[in-house]
C-alpha cells in the first residue's frame, strides 16, 4: 500500500494539540503504520516539501506566516486545521479587540518596535486558505484525531458532530450547569468532546466553536429561564468565540 505522506505544521499557539498526539503513546504507532510521517517539528528532525496531507496547528498572526501557509496549502492535497487556534483563531484572536500597537507595547515593552515582532490581526487558518477538514477543541480529543486520520486514509469523509454539547450532556444524564447558576456555552457549542467539562463539574468554555446555524433562540430561552441575560453569555464567549 502506498502510504499517504503526512506533514504537521505549527503556527501561533501553545502546541498543546500536538502534545495530545504525542500522548497517544502506543496508538500513534498504529497510525504511523498506515501513513508516512514526513515532517513534524515537535516529533522529528526531518523536513519535506512533498506531502499529501498537511495538518496545521495554531492561528496566523504575522504576514510571513500567511505566505508560509499558502505554500503549505499549495503542496497539500488535503489540509486539516488542528485545534481551536487553527479552526477559529483561539485565545490568540482576543487581541483583535484591541489596538495592535498597544498590544505589542503591553507584551513586549521597549522591544515592541523590533522588526521580527511584526504583528497583524489574528486569523484562523480558513481565513487565509481553504481548509478541507477541521479537528476542534482546546486541546483536541485524541480519539477524534485518530478517527479523522483513519477516515482520510480510507478515503472516507470524517463525520464531525454538528449539534450542541447539551445533547451529550443529556446522554450522560448530567445536571445542567445552569441549575448551579453558572453560564454554560453548551447550548451553542459544537459537540464531540463527550461533554467533558460539564461531566467534571464546570461549565462549557466553547473551545470547539459554535455549532453551525446555532439555535440562538433556544439559548436565549435558557438564559431567560435561569434569570441570565445576553450580556452574561457574550462575556463567556470572549474566550473562544472571536469571529
Amino acid at each position: 500500500m502506498n502510504k499517504p505522506k503526512v506533514a504537521i505544521f505549527d503556527f501561533a499557539g501553545c502546541e498543546g494539540c500536538q502534545l495530545q498526539i504525542v500522548n497517544m503513546e502506543e496508538e500513534i504507532l498504529d497510525l504511523i503504520s498506515i501513513v508516512r510521517l514526513v515532517e513534524w517539528r515537535e516529533g522529528m528532525s526531518e523536513q519535506s516539501e512533498e506531502y499529501d496531507v498537511a495538518i496545521v496547528e495554531g492561528s496566523i498572526t504575522r504576514p510571513q506566516d500567511e505566505e508560509k501557509l499558502r505554500q503549505i496549502r499549495g503542496r497539500a492535497k488535503i489540509l486539516v486545521a488542528l485545534g481551536a487556534c487553527a479552526t477559529d483563531g483561539g485565545v490568540n484572536k482576543m487581541k483583535n479587540r484591541f489596538d495592535l500597537q498597544e498590544v505589542k507595547q503591553v507584551v513586549y515593552g521597549a522591544d515592541s518596535a523590533l522588526p521580527h515582532l511584526d504583528s497583524a490581526p489574528t486569523k484562523a487558518v480558513d481565513e487565509v486558505v481553504p481548509v478541507d477538514y477541521k479537528i476542534y477543541g482546546c486541546p483536541i480529543d485524541r480519539r477524534e484525531f485518530a478517527y479523522v486520520v483513519r477516515s482520510l486514509v480510507m478515503g472516507k469523509r470524517p463525520e464531525i458532530p454538528n449539534y450542541p454539547v447539551c445533547v451529550e450532556c443529556k446522554r450522560k444524564e448530567n445536571v445542567c450547569r445552569y441549575e448551579y447558576q453558572e453560564i454554560c456555552l453548551g447550548p451553542i457549542t459544537r459537540a464531540g468532546c463527550d461533554a467533558r467539562c460539564p461531566s467534571f463539574g464546570t461549565w462549557c468554555f466553547g473551545c470547539r466553536g459554535s455549532v453551525d446555524e446555532s439555535n440562538v433562540q433556544a439559548a436565549r430561552e435558557v438564559m431567560e429561564r435561569y434569570g441570565k441575560n445576553v450580556e452574561d453569555l457574550e462575556d463567556r464567549m470572549l474566550l473562544f468565540s472571536n469571529k
